[in-house]
């Protein structure tokens, strides 16, 4: 069928219109992140990570997950401190702040999520999740970090 869909971009539709409700409910609240910025924000351990490790899990170059940390910093989202394993890194932390986000996002997620329970029904909402856990499987090297 000519007319068909790649399953590439029915993933994508989907996905790209939780990110919209997502980033919209987050710029209301006051939080004015870009796509950039939150997956940088996403990969921060509990503990602080260094930016080098945030710029190879996050799929950037040192420089651009560099560049994503001073404006993190500078809008008050992350604090680089000191490492206290190795005195001559840094560790970038999560401020109240970027925690302060996170339920916001969450809510609009659960919105995303409720209305596809809705449209799709118990059964075929728990399919979708299923295939795509399986799917991660074999397409996510980081899933171990999770």
């Amino acid at each position: 069928m000519p007319d068909e869909l790649g399953l590439g971009v029915l993933l994508f539709i989907p996905y790209r219109e939780m990110e919209r409700r997502v980033f919209a409910a987050l710029e209301e609240a006051g939080h004015p992140l870009t796509p950039a910025q939150a997956r940088l924000l996403a990969r921060i351990d509990p503990g602080g990570s260094r930016a080098a490790d945030l710029a190879e899990s996050a799929q950037v170059t040192k420089q651009t997950a560099a560049y994503l940390v001073e404006q993190l910093e500078r809008a008050g989202y992350v604090e680089r401190v000191p490492d206290p394993s190795d005195g001559r890194a840094r560790l970038v932390r999560l401020t109240a702040r970027a925690e302060s986000a996170r339920p916001v996002a969450d809510a609009a997620t659960a919105a995303v999520e409720a209305e596809w329970l809705a449209h799709l029904g118990p059964r075929r909402l728990a399919a979708l999740r299923d295939a795509l856990t399986r799917l991660r499987d074999i397409t996510d090297p980081y899933q171990d970090r999770d």
